[in-house]
């Protein structure tokens, strides 16, 4: 054997070979804080299977439902902040320290904003016996009415009846809330005239609108929706200022290095431009935010924190 082989043969020696398992990336763990199926679910879904393969690593989503979103909140507060966990949290996030004033974490201070993402308003609608056509004549009939039209919600505390107590507080308006345990429920007795408005998702009432078993009057976002472009804002139509919808936002534990949030956020802000999953959202009903950067999360979750918190305690709801 010559000098050079041996030599060759020794440094292969020392060489330790790759572990086929240490060879692959960890997978990114996606705490999503409600159970399968639901609008978060199901944006979170979409919007790992354009980010796993832009970061080069599997995604696992873990449904943790339950609490009004604390108990997986809490999961993912308190994984290790090192880039392997992050949370698709929804518009529910920036309340839950004023629903559930004993939960342990802290909406802003327990994670660390990585990007905001998506958005779903909810449309006015009303039954058709109710006599107003848009937003103006609706309002003159609640104040008219005296607080005696019914307002059917999801439950008390849901983001349909906090939008709906936004509405009260900020033209002036009076209903009577009427909670169900779930929206096809509220749904059901809207149709048959039980109930005479409903503020929900535009991906179960516009169907209803098409069919004339609902008129429609306003989108709740600040912005008009892309699946009902025809409706005009609260905002536009004369609530200045009203701005409600079911939005979420990527979050990491608090402590998570900048470094490991930043791919994260750049995968985030490419899905949202991708044409195929841009279509994907838009048939879920999903919007998208034009900046999706860990700044505008930050910015728009503080906003939220002191709109729903200070709403919430005025009303005194407790989560159950």
């Amino acid at each position: 054997m010559t000098i050079r082989r041996r030599v060759l043969l020794g440094a292969l020696a020392a060489t330790p070979l790759a572990s086929p398992a240490l060879a692959q990336p960890r997978p990114l763990r996606v705490v999503v804080p409600f159970a399968v199926g639901g609008l978060t679910d199901v944006v979170a879904r979409i919007l790992m299977e354009f980010m796993g393969p832009a970061l080069g690593r599997p995604t696992v989503i873990d449904n943790q439902g339950g609490a009004g979103s604390t108990i997986g909140a809490a999961s993912a507060a308190r994984a290790a902040p090192d880039g392997n966990t992050i949370m698709v949290g929804s518009v529910g996030h920036a309340a839950m320290k004023a629903l559930y004033a004993n939960f342990a974490f802290d909406p802003i201070e327990s994670f660390a904003p990585v990007a905001l993402t998506t958005r779903q308003p909810f449309v006015v609608v009303v039954h058709p016996s109710v006599p107003a056509t848009d937003v103006p004549g609706f309002l003159a009939w609640l104040r008219a009415r005296g607080g005696e039209a019914n307002f059917g919600t999801a439950g008390i505390g849901a983001t349909s009846h906090l939008s709906a107590e936004l509405l009260r507080k900020m033209a002036g308006v009076s209903f009577t809330v009427v909670p169900y345990r779930g929206t096809p429920q509220g749904v059901a007795d809207l149709t048959a005239g039980r109930v005479d408005f409903m503020m929900d998702s535009q991906t179960l009432l516009a169907p209803l609108m098409a069919d004339g078993r609902v008129r429609g009057l306003a989108v709740t976002s600040a912005q008009r929706s892309t699946m009902l472009p025809a409706l005009p804002t609260l905002s536009e139509a004369g609530v200045p200022g009203y701005d409600s919808s079911a939005w979420n936002g990527i979050y990491a534990p608090a402590g998570t290095p900048e470094a490991a949030i930043r791919p994260i956020a750049e995968a985030a802000a490419r899905a949202v431009r991708d044409p195929a999953t841009l279509r994907r959202l838009a048939d879920a009903g999903v919007d998208v935010f034009e900046d999706t950067s860990p700044e505008a999360l930050a910015r728009h979750l503080r906003v939220e924190v002191a709109k729903w918190s200070e709403l919430v305690r005025a009303l005194n709801i407790r989560g159950g």
